[in-house]
């Protein structure tokens, strides 16, 4: 039966290093967080595990682009 992993998705975790981030992806032998200003960083779970605090903040906003597709601009004729 495989345990329960550290972090769920979605979770708000702290590393010291790379600051506040939200995890992506959590297994037994890997974590994959996304970090505010790092980017996504994988870690080997029972290494990375002692330094991550849960964080109760809330996620952050994704940034997404903008999708708006121009307006058409009339031909001049």
């Amino acid at each position: 039966m495989a345990n329960k992993p550290a972090f769920s998705q979605g979770a708000q975790v702290e590393h010291p290093k790379f600051g506040l981030g939200s995890v992506l992806s959590c297994n037994e032998e890997y974590i994959v967080i996304k970090f505010d200003d790092h980017g996504e960083k994988k870690f080997v779970l029972p290494i990375v595990l002692p330094n991550l605090k849960k964080s109760d903040r809330q996620p952050p906003v994704e940034k997404r682009r903008s999708s708006k597709k121009k307006a058409p601009v009339p031909a001049a004729g």
